[in-house]
């Protein structure tokens, strides 16, 4: 099957040979990654545009959710989950840590409830994340590997 690989890991210093061993990882369950950096180049609107080619090719998407510059996962990361789920493909998120945002962020405003550092208000569900991400995805705890060792074990329960 195709995965598309969503998350900020395009960004890192080792892009490059990040996207070559996790196409390995890939490979060896026997499943295709599709990675934002194939195409990643021209203008801002071909890049975008060549990402969502990619997740309208995918069977499904792997999404890093860990914070990225801030306590929050990644924006574009965001908008290639919703573009996938509209599109009724499964998202496997994955980050480091399951535990709640308002344990993360333990920030307790004159009113007692849990505020972040700008003083707005974090919502009480018991989810590592916005309830627009932790309710329609399927979360794991770990890394890429983790995410694609649930991917397999759903997909091998699948009749």
């Amino acid at each position: 099957m195709k995965l598309y690989l969503a998350g900020p890991d395009v960004f890192r210093p080792d892009a490059v040979a990040w996207a070559a061993q996790v196409r390995a990882l890939c490979r060896e369950q026997g499943h295709e990654a599709l990675v934002p950096l194939d195409e990643a180049h021209g203008t801002a609107l071909d890049i975008y545009r060549s990402n969502l080619r990619l997740i309208g090719a995918a069977d499904a998407v792997l999404a890093n959710l860990n914070p990225f510059r801030g306590a929050e996962p990644d924006s574009g990361t965001c908008v290639e989950i919703g573009y996938a789920l509209a599109l009724g493909k499964p998202v496997i998120g994955y980050l480091e840590t399951l535990v709640p945002l308002r344990e993360r962020l333990r920030v307790v405003g004159a009113d007692g409830d849990c505020r972040d550092a700008a003083g707005w208000a974090v919502e009480n569900f018991g989810l590592p994340l916005n309830l627009m991400l932790a309710v329609p995805l399927q979360l794991v705890q770990g890394g890429l590997q983790a995410a694609l060792a649930q991917f397999c074990e759903t997909v091998e329960r699948e009749p």
